[in-house]
């Protein structure tokens, strides 16, 4: 078999494998929708007698509030989408990102943060960018103990910033975040950055 023959083959089993996880991605959505509206139902029916649980967001597609200034149009990148940049070892440059579509982009969003998804998500995003200007997506090492990933040790990084800034912030309470709100903090207080969402996140994530 030629390598074109075979380039061609893998590309078509890799575009069922992204026809197959859209499908599975729209079910899901279905699903999502049912309970939310059962859940309005029941607010409306007055029937939630039960105390407040504690927050739960799906840390794969969640967008913080600091963020709202760009999302639906994205014209920039999300911390849910970096997240599985680094989980999935893809580095995508701001025009990678700019040059898909908006549909694209949301699509992008939305993918799943499990270990198959996140190697559809990978195969995506090379034929996505293969034909532009800035070339393929490359390769990174994938995100494996990085400090956002450790629950039980507190960043010195982080907690310096929260003192800098008189915001409490223990080891206790760092394990109780989710792996997207520890991902946030470490890439909004890491040196160099521009830190001008970082109090917003520290409000928003220990509220």
């Amino acid at each position: 078999m030629s390598d074109a023959h075979q380039h061609a083959k893998a590309e078509s089993e890799t575009h069922d494998h992204l026809r197959d996880y859209r499908k599975s991605l729209q079910a899901a959505a279905g699903l999502v929708g049912h309970q939310i509206h059962r859940f309005r139902l029941k607010r409306e029916a007055g029937l939630l007698l039960i105390p407040m649980l504690e927050r739960v967001i799906d840390q794969a597609r969640h967008c913080f509030a600091f963020e709202q200034d760009f999302v639906g149009n994205w014209r920039c990148i999300p911390l849910c989408v970096r997240r599985k940049l680094d989980l999935s070892g893809v580095k995508l440059k701001l025009n990678h990102w700019l040059g898909l579509s908006q549909q694209q982009r949301q699509e992008l969003v939305d993918w799943a943060d499990d270990p198959k998804a996140l190697d559809l998500f990978r195969d995506h995003l090379r034929l996505c960018t293969a034909a532009m200007a800035d070339g393929m997506v490359t390769d990174l090492p994938v995100a494996i103990a990085e400090p956002w990933q450790c629950p039980d040790q507190l960043p010195d990084l982080l907690l310096e910033a929260a003192q800098r800034r008189r915001i409490p912030l223990a080891l206790d309470r760092w394990a109780g975040l989710s792996e997207l709100e520890r991902f946030a903090l470490c890439k909004l207080a890491r040196p160099g950055h521009d830190h001008h969402n970082l109090e917003a996140a520290f409000s928003e994530v220990l509220a």
